[in-house]
């Protein structure tokens, strides 16, 4: 008799899971805000359809609503919930542990997870180029490519001519780029900046005989590090080492896991009457910026607003387009906020 009642359980199950992969019409869909069916949500989040159906049953992980038709219906806070819950899981976490955290747990316990500290052991040595007059003499005693400067700290480009820097430094992979200059002024920051660029490097270090201090906090300014010579070899590699073990850039992975789906789509600064206003008046300073951040805000409006009809209209593609929705909006918010900065420091009347 109970295998009788598994087996009819069973079948009932099978039927409601093909239920769910038929389509959904718009007149299926409700219309109290964005929902998506389950194949969108395993592709937003990376949790397999059975395997959510598994983790709703077990653990009541998420609720969704079900059409007319019995198909389920996530909404957005579905999705990232979600989320969430998948990073955690695929950090250790036991399903069972962190099913029934609220949104705000999740959130915060997924916070933790950037500030666990990398294993040193397993980090490779910084790689290091320099450029300058005299430091290459001094750090490259030998025709070896690799001249290792110190625990964890390899030299792997030594340049006194530019032409040979700029034909080599793309395949080096330099962690850190060290650039020697006698003297430091602020027309010449605009050309060490895009050798920093062409370097590919994380971090930057200049090392300078006599800098005006404007210069210096210039350099400071956009994240590369100055230290007034002489600096020795072994000098120079302690420098180098507590660089390299300095704060990172994110990587753009990890740029688009901050993309919170229950989040807020943030609100808009500007309307497009201010923003014209703004583009037209730079009362202060001869600075094209005020007009082109306009430009770019402007097109992340209408992007935003793109995306944000796909995700309404296409109901195959709707994860998708709610991911370059929610990223768009968060791109425009972090550029409306510079734009402010410029507007006040310009004494822009808006």
């Amino acid at each position: 008799m109970s295998t009788l009642v598994n087996h009819e359980a069973d079948s009932k199950y099978r039927q409601q899971t093909f239920k769910e992969d038929v389509a959904l019409t718009e007149t299926e869909r409700p219309c109290n805000g964005q929902t998506y069916r389950i194949g969108a949500v395993a592709r937003l989040t990376g949790i397999p359809p059975d395997t959510l159906r598994v983790w709703e049953r077990r653990y009541a992980v998420v609720a969704p609503i079900r059409s007319e038709a019995g198909t389920r219906l996530y909404a957005t806070e579905d999705v990232g919930r979600l989320t969430l819950i998948k990073r955690l899981v695929d950090n250790g976490d036991a399903i069972s542990h962190v099913a029934a955290l609220t949104l705000a747990q999740l959130q915060e316990r997924s916070r933790g997870l950037a500030l666990m500290p990398s294993v040193e052991t397993d980090r490779p040595p910084c790689r290091v180029a320099v450029l300058g007059p005299t430091l290459p003499t001094l750090l490259a005693r030998d025709d070896a490519r690799v001249v290792p400067l110190g625990e964890g700290v390899e030299l792997v480009g030594a340049f006194e001519d530019e032409h040979r820097f700029h034909a080599a430094i793309a395949d080096l992979r330099v962690d850190l780029l060290v650039l020697e200059r006698p003297t430091l002024q602020l027309d010449r920051i605009a050309e060490m900046s895009d050798m920093f660029t062409a370097s590919g490097a994380a971090r930057g270090l200049v090392v300078y005989g006599f800098a005006a201090r404007a210069a210096i906090e210039r350099l400071e300014s956009q994240r590369i590090a100055t230290k007034r010579a002489p600096v020795d070899a072994p000098e120079l590699a302690r420098l180098c080492a507590a660089l390299h073990g300095s704060e990172k850039a994110p990587t753009p992975e990890a740029i688009l896991d901050g993309v919170d789906l229950s989040s807020p789509i943030p609100q808009r600064l500007y309307d497009s009457a201010t923003l014209a206003r703004i583009a037209t008046r730079s009362p202060t300073i001869r600075c094209e910026c005020p007009h082109h951040l306009v430009q770019l805000i402007s097109s992340l409006v209408a992007f935003e607003q793109y995306s944000r009809e796909c995700e309404n209209r296409n109901v195959d593609d709707a994860a998708l387009h709610a991911f370059l929705h929610a990223a768009t909006a968060h791109a425009r918010a972090t550029m409306e906020a510079a734009l402010a900065r410029v507007v006040e420091a310009e004494g822009i009347d808006i």
